[in-house]
């Protein structure tokens, strides 16, 4: 089976700058790269609330998808990184507005820090067109 891939930037210079995509789409299959709530000019969104990143982030995260003709109802798998675990209810919270009703598997994990102090969370997603 030949599957025709296509890569998708969301207009962030660091994509160009290291060479990556913010979605990788392969035949039905969708890879969205770990995305924390910066905005388009540079700052965090959010700070030092994880609620309001992890909107933002869902958001922004759909929002690429719509590129590929999908959305919400595709996610199949959500991994969710934090720099403190207390925060999981709130960001549980922001997670559920979007996906309670179509349920993806989740996995939250706790770590020591991301690219800046500010950057609370960070999410990748998987979903597949059907």
């Amino acid at each position: 089976m030949e599957l025709e891939r296509k890569n998708y930037s969301s207009g962030s210079a660091v994509e160009e700058k290291s060479g990556y995509s913010r979605m990788v789409e392969v035949g039905p299959f969708i890879y969205l790269a770990g995305t924390t709530a910066v905005k388009s000019d540079g700052t965090v969104h959010g700070e030092g609330n994880p609620y309001e990143q992890t909107k933002f982030i869902i958001e922004k995260l759909i929002d690429i998808m719509g590129k590929a003709n999908a959305g919400a109802k595709n996610v199949t798998r959500i991994k969710v990184y934090t720099t403190d675990m207390s925060y999981a209810p709130e960001i549980a919270k922001a997670y559920s507005e979007y996906f309670f009703d179509i349920k993806p598997v989740l996995t939250m994990v706790g770590i020591n820090m991301l690219n800046r102090p500010t950057q609370l969370v960070e999410i990748e997603m998987d979903a597949i067109k059907y």
